[in-house]
């Protein structure tokens, strides 16, 4: 999938709302990008194109993990930024019970392993308000952890 400027926040999300519309049960999505990016907001767009109230999404730096549910699927928010990969790992994403849902997790670098067919989203700054987002759409993701080396995740 070609690469797509977004020039503000509102185009991120109309992005990530249109990818939305192509999510399955228990499909993965990889948010990489700097502090600021807009990945939290790329999440709010894929509430709303999966019929969750947008504006319940906020970034689970916190608590790690969001679930968001009442749309066509549930959509699992983890954000990784405060964790080591130690403890990453521990936190067992691949145990939620997302088969009915979707998984979004903000810094999987974190992880130490990837996710067999995940949706690789990496989004550039290029400057205030523009952004260059790439997305890698293998497939339907498989929940199931593989070995990880530094090239199966995005930077």
């Amino acid at each position: 999938m070609p690469d797509t400027v977004t020039r503000s926040q509102e185009d991120t999300e109309r992005l990530a709302e249109t990818l939305a519309g192509t999510l399955r049960g228990g499909d993965v999505v990889l948010l990489s990008g700097p502090l600021g990016a807009g990945k939290t907001a790329f999440v709010r767009g894929l509430a709303r194109g999966l019929g969750v109230d947008p504006d319940e999404v906020s970034s689970p730096t916190f608590t790690l993990v969001h679930e968001y549910r009442g749309g066509r699927l549930r959509l699992f928010h983890a954000d990784l930024y405060r964790l080591g990969t130690a403890a990453a790992e521990d936190l067992g994403l691949d145990e939620l019970g997302v088969l009915t849902g979707v998984l979004a997790i903000e810094w999987p670098d974190r992880l130490g392993r990837a996710f067999r067919g995940a949706i690789e989203i990496g989004i550039a700054v290029l400057d205030e308000t523009s952004r260059q987002v790439s997305i890698s759409k293998p497939g339907a993701a498989s929940r199931e952890p593989t070995p990880s080396d530094s090239s199966a995740l995005p930077s």
